[in-house]
């Protein structure tokens, strides 16, 4: 998908003695041994037969659509065989996965358009988020950018002879826009020094003279703005000042400028921007968000998605006569990655509840859809996963809020069942409908629930809906609404209401040390990854070029005011009220929510006289990446939830 996606791209979630895991593990009861990354605090050892049990949920993997080969019709896509996910070129539907990078870090990458002649990669190093850009050939990478600086690219020329990308290579704080071949680094120059992290590359005009480049203020605020390439000149397109989001852009063949934006609306919609006024002509007329659309090279078709209630659908818009087709033949689920083949071919990524990724296509003339793979499940008969169903409630205010519940089969799993609670992080995302991948053990072996709620600060439920949680004094309304939540399901004769444990990563992280201080009555446990346990302490010490754009978000720190309702509302600041049993996962490298986040946290609990298991891995960041590290984490979670709420 040529056109960006500005959050995803720019947002793109003191040490206690080592417990009894780390020590000699009697001989009658086999444990699973630690990988040599992660450090395991308090914690029991996980008994090898729950491993044996658990493997085909492990085993399963998935493909992500990552583009056409220009030239060969060949596609590229992201899948996973060893440790890490890697770039595999597959020539036919249902074809063999080619390997053709073999990093240690996962890769991410794409075809130069219509050239096809060199694929541009991304990777970091142990999850720190310091991209550098890299020509792949012959499966060794050609180091682009200079090693050091945080580097994310942005758009191609459409002829894929030049790439826009940002970088913090000047100050290490601001994102600096460059071009350039990426057939010869040397031709790397910087086309704009910008102040802020939030800047990026976001189109070429079809001469390459100018590129339009965006500046992310927040998921609410998108500035806009035509930069000439020769003299540097920048030019609004629009009002600054005005609070309007886009999230994609892309320029037809004839020059016509396509993006979506919230102009006039509560939800993103499809349509053109004029650049000289920045009025938006609004093409799409449906009333949920388009998440993201692809131009066909004759400039005659337009792919779209949107996000209806967390499912996506694909629309195809006639743009000579304005028709929009729906495709009909995909269940609910998840779409990512489009892309019109320069033959008219869409590409794409779908998963649903009863599948796990994979890259199909379809043909926009007979309607006819392709299967390009058929990812391994582990062995496991998918038919059998649950589909969700949505619960809505009233909030605090009134407010309506929902989420996606997951109940286990009730003809194998009798009375009332367990629930885990499942927070997503952001604050500015969503849960939607899609494959559960390994959480579907927790329904299909253990019966245990799981249910994800969509609080306020969501995104998919138009502008006014994500911006009611912005800022400090309005933070904890959000915590309000999953309490809502929290009661309504366990209000479900299904549920087992003494038995619900929570959990969530980064602010749903944030999320779930919040909820063990205030929601304790409600839940058995918690299980917290790479959270923010401190706003002050979190804010003073992320990345510097996220600084400013969190702030936006959460508050800043440097107004007194705010600081002290920060200081507040910080579920450190009442971590003696923490009752219940917690578990703690960090990336040691997470240059989003440090690892002093959790140092903090953890060492408060057991100074307490609390119990807070904690699992550290020094090779990952925001999350864990590496498929031994997250198995492991993944069966700590199980042992921890049998004991919880299974009382094992």
């Amino acid at each position: 998908m040529r056109h960006l996606r500005l959050i995803a791209a720019l947002l793109a979630t003191a040490a206690a003695p080592l417990a009894a895991q780390n020590a000699a593990t009697p001989a009658e009861t086999p444990a699973v041994p630690i990988p040599a990354a992660l450090t395991a605090e308090d914690m029991p050892p996980i008994p090898l037969d729950l491993a044996e049990r658990a493997r085909p949920y492990l085993e399963a993997r998935g493909a992500g659509f990552a583009g056409w080969e220009p030239k060969t019709r060949a596609v590229l896509i992201s899948t996973r065989f060893a440790n890490v996910s890697q770039l595999h070129r597959v020539e036919a539907p249902m074809g063999a996965r080619t390997q053709i990078s073999f990093e240690a870090e996962p890769v991410r990458g794409s075809y130069a358009p219509s050239k096809g002649d060199l694929i541009l990669v991304t990777k970091d190093r142990g999850g720190d988020e310091y991209f550098q850009l890299h020509s792949l050939k012959d499966g060794r990478l050609t180091l682009l950018t200079d090693g050091k600086s945080r580097n994310q690219p942005g758009a191609w020329s459409r002829d894929g002879a030049l790439v826009g990308y940002s970088s913090t290579r000047r100050n290490g704080v601001d994102s600096d826009l460059y071009v350039m071949d990426p057939r010869d680094p040397s031709t790397a120059r910087m086309v704009h020094q910008s102040k802020g992290g939030g800047w990026a590359i976001t189109a070429f005009s079809p001469d390459k003279a100018s590129a339009y480049v965006a500046d992310y203020n927040s998921v609410q605020d998108v500035d806009l703005y035509r930069l000439d390439l020769a003299s540097g000149t920048m030019t609004p397109v629009g009002d600054p000042k005005a609070e309007i989001a886009y999230g994609g852009m892309e320029i037809a063949p004839d020059g016509t400028l396509w993006v979506t934006s919230d102009q006039g609306s509560d939800f993103q919609r499809l349509g053109t921007l004029d650049p000289a006024t920045g009025k938006f002509n609004p093409v799409s007329t449906e009333q949920w968000d388009v998440d993201g659309f692809d131009i066909s090279d004759d400039g005659t078709t337009i792919v779209y998605e949107v996000n209806e209630a967390g499912s996506d659908q694909m629309r195809i818009l006639d743009v000579a006569s304005g028709r929009v087709t729906k495709v009909d033949a995909l269940p609910a689920g998840q779409i990512g990655g489009i892309e019109i083949a320069p033959w008219g071919e869409i590409g794409f990524s779908f998963s649903s509840a009863k599948s796990a990724a994979d890259v199909w296509s379809l043909d926009p003339k007979t309607m006819q859809l392709t299967r390009w793979t058929r990812s391994e499940t582990g062995g496991l008969d998918t038919e059998v996963n649950v589909e969700p169903r949505i619960v809505t409630t009233k909030s605090f205010d009134g407010l309506e809020v929902s989420g996606l519940l997951y109940l286990p089969d009730p003809a194998k799993f009798a009375g009332p069942r367990p629930l885990i609670v499942s927070v997503h992080g952001g604050p500015e995302g969503q849960s939607t409908a899609g494959f559960m991948g390994r959480n579907n053990y927790y329904l299909n072996e253990l019966g245990i629930g799981v249910f994800y709620p969509n609080v306020r600060g969501s995104t998919g439920f138009g502008k006014t809906f994500v911006s009611l949680d912005n800022g400090p004094f309005k933070r904890e309304d959000s915590v309000r609404d999953m309490e809502a939540l929290i009661d309504a399901v366990r209000a479900n004769p299904a549920v087992d209401a003494d038995k619900v444990g929570l959990t969530g990563g980064s602010y749903g992280g944030y999320m779930c040390y919040a909820a063990a201080v205030q929601l304790k009555d409600k839940l058995t446990a918690t299980q917290c990854t790479v959270a923010i346990s401190n706003f002050v302490s979190f804010l003073e010490n992320t990345n510097p070029y996220r600084q400013d754009l969190r702030r936006v978000e959460y508050g800043d720190e440097r107004i007194p005011e705010q600081r002290a309702k920060l200081t507040e509302i910080s579920p450190l600041t009442r971590v003696g009220e923490i009752e219940k049993p917690m578990f703690v996962i960090t990336g040691a490298n997470d240059p989003r929510v440090p690892k002093s986040e959790a140092d903090q946290m953890v060492a408060a609990i057991r100074a307490n006289g609390g119990e807070a298991w904690h699992l550290v891995a020094a090779d990952e960041g925001h999350g864990f990446a590496k498929k031994a590290n997250s198995d492991y984490a993944f069966l700590a979670q199980l042992v921890f939830w049998e004991k919880h709420l299974l009382g094992e």
